[in-house]
């Protein structure tokens, strides 16, 4: 399967044996979404269960803490994930919060999937990675998948968690995996080939990293697209690189960090977002925090530009396998 595929199948499992389960954003019922993740499961549920919401973040996503709280769990799409910030205040005052400020009385089991990341030159509203938004905000789980298989189980245990879910989905993912430098596809997966995703239900846990790439010279962490760019730069320059997919990057799997880190002595992260205060900030923090006495070098960021989103320069602007590989020569020599 492709990602698409992958997401599509996670929703309609989910449909199949919660009657609860609820579908509902922008253009997602009879056109199936923009990039057809929920085609065809109207017609398969009906429009009572997937269906069509007006142009209003903050209306879905407040509508669904409601259905939430009365017992549904509402997976909503926002079209883009820079979309989303009209809809903050629901996520952060309402969602977020509901299970804590009624004592458990009421939870807000929804999932709030959003395509996000460039590759398409969508410029400064179609591009954002904005993940370290959420992260800061307790109450919140945030999911980024970089292949079919754990974007499926990944979604499964989103919809059955009893709180809300941010689930971002790479855009340059969706129709199959790429070589690092292009969206163009490639096969096969280094772990999981196209087609190897199971049919039925089965779950990734929401708070589990996976060692996508064993290596012993250098721990890379990435998530996302950016799993795939380091995995390109490894190759490229020889580097035995350890590559952690964070997957969930938030709750985020501490030990399999440290583990790794203490094992290569080296660090670099990367992240497609921007540098200053991006997710990246908060791994350093904790690698130096668990891994002083074992790093042989200086932890490594590779980033995005502090700057808005360049339309003309995208390419350039989320790291490539040549920014990647010089920072992994970069710790290695010191």
């Amino acid at each position: 399967m492709t990602m698409i595929q992958a997401l599509r199948s996670a929703m309609d499992v989910m449909m199949e044996r919660d009657p609860n389960v609820v579908i509902f954003g922008e253009d997602v019922g009879y056109f199936g979404g923009v990039f057809r993740c929920t085609e065809g499961l109207q017609a398969k549920y009906g429009k009572s269960r997937v269906f069509d919401a007006p142009i209003s973040e903050s209306g879905i996503v407040g509508a669904a803490v409601g259905m939430g709280a009365y017992g549904l769990r509402p997976v909503v799409e926002i079209q883009f994930a820079d979309y989303v910030y009209p809809a903050f205040d629901q996520i952060v005052s309402e969602a977020a919060r509901l299970r804590y400020r009624s004592n458990g009385d009421f939870t807000a089991p929804l999932t709030i999937r959003m395509p996000c990341g460039g590759g398409i030159y969508g410029g400064q509203t179609h591009s954002q990675s904005p993940e370290a938004v959420f992260t800061h905000v307790c109450g919140l789980r945030t999911v980024m998948p970089s292949n079919p298989y754990d974007a499926k189980g990944l979604l499964i245990s989103a919809i059955e968690n009893d709180d809300p879910v941010i689930f971002l989905e790479p855009k340059r993912l969706y129709n199959g995996p790429f070589d690092g430098h292009h969206d163009k596809p490639v096969v096969p997966w280094s772990k999981h080939p196209m087609g190897e995703v199971p049919e039925g239900y089965y779950t990734v846990p929401l708070t589990s990293a996976s060692i996508f790439r064993p290596g012993k010279d250098v721990t890379v962490l990435a998530y996302g697209t950016m799993v795939w760019v380091s995995e390109a730069a490894a190759n490229e320059t020889g580097v035995d690189a350890e590559i952690i997919d964070l997957r969930s990057i938030w709750p985020l799997d501490l030990d399999a960090i440290v583990n790794s880190v203490k094992k290569t002595g080296r660090c670099v992260i990367v992240h497609e977002a921007t540098r200053t205060s991006g997710f990246g900030a908060e791994l350093m923090s904790l690698v130096q925090e668990h891994c002083f006495y074992h790093l042989e070098a200086p932890i490594e960021r590779v980033t995005g530009w502090d700057t808005p989103y360049p339309h003309a320069q995208e390419w350039a602007y989320f790291p490539g396998p040549g920014r990647v590989g010089a920072a992994l020569k970069r710790v290695t020599e010191a």
